[in-house]
């Protein structure tokens, strides 16, 4: 009966989840002789969680009403409640208008006609209420003198008392939030900064009681309940149902496309694919995706047109029709792809295509998007930020008032290990809020156009990109229905392009259409060595330090093998062991005989490996015997947040008495689960690999023919896997001359002349962007600068500026020492502000006879690593080597099984952890060559030997192979102290 409850959905405020408040609500509403009941949610200015309490509410036996308790701040406005859908999108669609304005809500609420307006008593101030328009009395409040001398028509006064909170431990959580939301001390929340103590639920007796004298406000009440009603058909599709004028020409256009795609794809096509072709079609049309289709391809039409380079991937590359529209680049019919994977007539869904494009370029797409289908029916998905692990701890703790060196201590200890009575409240209450919502997030691609408008569904909020987002994520967007479109973005296409324009610049070559040449880049042989090397750094995905393990041990030459690499890389084959075990059977073909029959028939390219997610279909269909919407459901279920509903529980049952009604041995039928559960929604579906492992190739190409070109845009894109500094080591590697930033030679960004790179002014640490606009747009006018004082007149910056460009090299072409310019800056500038009036002449500057200035050893390399974070020339120069015994990596053949010394340059380290629950590293380094160093750090050698930070490492340990993939196991190690900078001495 209660018209105000909440759940954590208003964020940093109610303590419940939708299930929570569900079965708090199950134990105290009134139900009829049917056994029905009806509840109000009313979250606070967010609409998140009102499409799954509509969904889990019947499983209650409840009536779901939904509505809104629009506030500032903490303080109550009044509250919506939608008497129908369209009453919901009048509530959606105000909200939205607040949210947008960032102004507060009104006192008084617009014309809703769709809805009941509730005001609190506190606010009301007499105004002339609308027929759907209430005053809301809370019990505590009856002996008001408003309601005592009937101030308010009785008929226009309803029972509102709030629901929030079931026990103390909820209101002590809600304290912690207001407290963390508020930034202040909990002993310090001001008490109008919180809610009641008392707005607990109650029973429907307590409530009956509470206003035993005032029954009239119970039937008001119940009017509203009995009246509101929102009905959402959650089997049904809400996407756009059309692309152009009726269902019916659509799929004419598609077909027609199609068939055009068809001729240029397919040049000499076979029955095969013929039928292929006519059952995607049919098939389309027949689960109505005709215009989810049209859409993707009219996204990828505009990049064409555009000249934007994009990837499609995800389900939906296993599509031939896909593959025809060029929304994919990958073959289905070459590579054998599953056709069940991406669309099956027992699949709700559509198929999944992830668009990818150039990190520059997607903003503009998703413009587009935006003004094509209007702002009306579009909008981004949100995402929940909860509060973490160690993240709720921080923030529990500070408003205990702890200081940030104890919070620091306690995120590495367990409750039983604390002793400390505030300490242990901090570890209680951190639990209690974590996974709570704290904030909404942007999704990184999901787009949702709908045939209704976004507010009939939810309410929106306006970030500063600039685009709407839902109040609702991904999940509950898929719930309803409303089935997004991936526009996302990545830095490997930005590579590809600007190694491209970075080739015409530096060597007049254009090879556009060289890599858009896949069948030919499939046969390279220069591609083929680097694979087999796994001399991948800069190569878009496989570039880790375990996909170039992964190569090495497959010796893969050879596309389709990448793309089988592409997926098992993923933590669900390679933590289930198949990851291993795929390696064997390739490696060791004799190995394969072992494999159950069955699964070696289902999957023979991978020797009977579920390697791709279209494997868990397989299986689940063939090999156990599940309807092929059961084994969607199995595939689905591989996602944590689908595990827990009781349809994939059930078809877990199924497949385990499918399998044992088909006498499969026991042991078979657990390899085969663990394989499928271990999967967790990481293995990719085979399409996905391909188009992956097509633009992996297209890198590789780059890189084995046009290397300096393509590792310099690989660091003007921001680097890839590791941090910029690799990159530079690479391009080193591989016959690059590498000089410090220049006045005259860079730009923003790093440049190449020949073989010649000189690193972008925008590696200087703290050098302002718009310092670098600043010179790039005088050299644009007036042409490079001379010298030193030709800079300086022509370019004002502030003093501090043109000390960074001074002492990270940036003057070197005027042949000057550093230090004479250094000593001339502090001379002749003076503190300039950015902007100026610029004087018609000059003063010549002062000339200064200085004494000889001593350059002591490294000190360049130390101004470096200063101001790039790294030094251009090799970090070994910085140590005293005094392990005259170490070898290298290209002598660790010769030691394997030995215990050697090695020195190792910090690159990257990977965390993973055991069966045990303990923590363990994969660790990556170059030795004094450059070479790749890999090591392995058990359990209780991290514990002795942590890594700390950047530097050059001593390294102890017993050479190890595996398939032909040499590592460092650790027994000991320590970072090796720089050489004192002998200038500051």
């Amino acid at each position: 009966m209660m018209l105000n409850n909440h759940t954590f959905y208003s964020l940093r405020y109610g303590s419940l989840s939708v299930q929570e408040l569900l079965e708090e609500a199950s134990k105290h509403i009134y139900r009829d002789h049917t056994g029905w009941g009806t509840f109000v949610l009313t979250d606070i200015n967010t609409t998140s969680a009102a499409l799954d309490f509509i969904r889990l509410a019947p499983n209650y036996q409840i009536k779901p009403v939904i509505g809104i308790d629009f506030r500032n701040g903490i303080e109550q406005q009044f509250i919506g409640i939608a008497q129908n859908n369209n009453g919901w999108l009048q509530l959606n669609q105000f909200l939205t208008t607040h949210l947008f304005s960032k102004k507060n809500i009104p006192e008084k609420a617009p014309n809703l006609e769709d809805c009941f307006i509730i005001y609190p008593l506190k606010k009301y101030t007499g105004f002339p209420l609308k027929p759907w328009e209430y005053v809301g009395v809370r019990s505590d409040e009856l002996l008001t003198r408003t309601i005592r001398n009937n101030e308010i028509p009785v008929h226009r006064l309803v029972a509102l008392n709030t629901g929030t909170f079931r026990r103390k431990k909820d209101y002590n959580a809600h304290r912690l939030l207001r407290a963390i939301h508020n930034n202040t001390l909990l002993s310090k929340l001001p008490l109008n900064e919180q809610a009641r103590p008392c707005d607990v639920f109650i029973s429907w007796d307590d409530f009956v009681y509470s206003f035993r004298r005032h029954s009239k406000l119970i039937e008001n009440t119940q009017f509203i309940l009995n009246i509101s009603a929102i009905h959402f058909n959650f089997s049904a599709s809400k996407n756009k149902k059309v692309f152009g004028t009726s269902e019916e020409e659509d799929f004419i256009q598609l077909q027609y496309l199609a068939y055009l795609g068809y001729r240029e794809r397919y040049p000499k096509p076979t029955s095969a694919s013929d039928a292929r072709l006519e059952k995607e079609l049919s098939t389309i049309k027949e689960l109505g995706f005709t215009a989810y289709f049209l859409i993707n391809w009219d996204i990828v039409r505009y990049a064409r047109r555009k000249h934007f380079s994009y990837v499609g991937r995800g389900s939906g590359a296993n599509s031939m029709v896909a593959y025809c529209l060029y929304i994919t680049n990958v073959d289905p019919i070459d590579l054998n792809l599953y056709f069940e994977r991406f669309i099956n007539k027992h699949r709700k869904t559509p198929p999944d295509f992830d668009i990818d494009f150039a990190w520059m370029e997607r903003d503009y797409i998703i413009r587009y998007i935006f003004e094509k289908y209007t702002h009306k029916h579009t909008a981004l998905l949100a995402t929940y930020n909860t509060f973490k692990n160690k993240s709720a701890i921080r923030e529990v703790g500070k408003v205990f008032g702890l200081p940030k060196q104890e919070i620091d201590h306690l995120t590495h200890y367990t409750f039983k290990h604390v002793p400390d009575h505030l300490h242990r409240l901090t570890l209680k209450y951190s639990s209690i809020i974590q996974h709570f919502p704290n904030h909404l997030g942007i999704h990184a691609g999901g787009i949702i156009i709908s045939e209704q408008p976004v507010n009939y569904y939810t309410a929106q909020e306006l970030p500063p990109k600039g685009f709407p987002i839902t109040q609702f994520s991904m999940q509950e967007a898929e719930d309803i229905g409303l089935h997004k479109f991936d526009i996302l973005s990545q830095r490997g296409l930005g590579k590809i392009k600007d190694t491209i324009q970075i080739i015409k610049d530096n060597k007049e070559i254009n090879v556009s259409r060289d890599i858009e040449n896949i069948e030919f880049l499939k046969n390279d042989q220069k591609i083929k060595a680097l694979l087999q090397k796994g001399n991948t750094i800069g190569c878009f995905y496989i570039e880790s330090p375990s996909m170039r393990m992964l190569l090495t041990k497959l010796k893969a030459d050879d596309y389709k093998r990448l793309v089988a690499a592409s997926s098992i890389i993923r933590p669900g084959v390679s933590q289930s062991g198949m990851m291993r075990e795929y390696i064997i059977r390739y490696r060791y073909p004799e190995k394969r005989k072992y494999t159950h029959p069955k699964l070696a028939e289902l999957m023979s390219e991978t020797f009977g490996v579920m390697v791709y997610q279209e494997d868990v279909l397989k299986v689940a269909h063939l090999f156990a015997g599940l309807t092929l919407e059961q084994a969607d459901v199995l595939r689905r279920g591989m996602s944590l947040k689908y595990k827990k509903r009781n349809e994939f529980n059930t078809v877990k049952d199924a497949f385990f008495n499918n399998c044992k009604k088909r006498r499969y041995p026991q042991n078979i039928i657990q390899e085969v689960w663990t394989q499928i559960e271990s999967f967790g929604n990481y293995a990719f579906s085979k399409g996905h690999s391909a188009s992956y492992a097509v633009e992996s190739y297209q890198s590789l190409y780059l890189k084995a023919y046009y290397p300096l070109e393509y590792m310099v845009a690989t660091i003007n894109n921001g680097g890839g896997f590791y941090r910029k500094e690799l990159y530079i080591h690479e391009a080193k590697m591989l016959g690059g001359e590498i000089h410090e930033p220049c006045i005259n030679n860079s730009s923003g960004l790093t440049k190449i002349y020949d073989n010649q790179i000189f690193l972008g002014l925008g590696l200087i640490h703290e050098l302002c962007e718009n310092v670098i606009h600043l010179i790039e747009n005088e050299k644009l006018k007036n042409g490079s600068f001379r010298d030193f004082n030709d800079f300086t007149e022509r370019v004002i910056i502030p003093k501090n500026q043109l000390l960074l460009l001074i002492r990270a090299g940036a003057f070197r072409f005027t042949k000057r020492e550093k230090k004479e310019i250094l000593w001339t800056a502090h001379m002749n500038h003076t503190k300039a502000p950015l902007e100026h009036n610029r004087k018609l002449f000059f003063n010549t500057p002062r000339t200064i006879k200085l004494p000889p200035l001593k350059h002591y050893e490294d000190e360049d390399t130390f101004d470096q690593l200063e101001l790039l974070g790294f030094p251009v020339e090799s970090p070994f120069t910085l140590i005293h080597n005094t392990h005259t015994n170490s070898i290298k990596v290209k002598e660790m053949k010769k030691h394997l099984h030995k215990k050697v010394t090695m020195l190792g340059y910090f690159i990257f380290r990977k965390t993973t952890i055991t069966k045990n629950n303990e923590r363990m590293y994969f660790g990556t380094f170059l030795d004094e060559d450059g070479a790749f160093l890999d090591t392995v750090h058990f359990p209780n050698e991290t514990e002795k030997y942590p890594f700390r930070g950047n530097g050059i490492y001593v390294l102890k340990g017993k050479v190890t192979v595996e398939f032909d993939f040499y590592s460092l196991e650790i027994t000991s190690m320590e970072r090796l102290h720089y050489k004192k900078d002998k200038r500051f001495n």
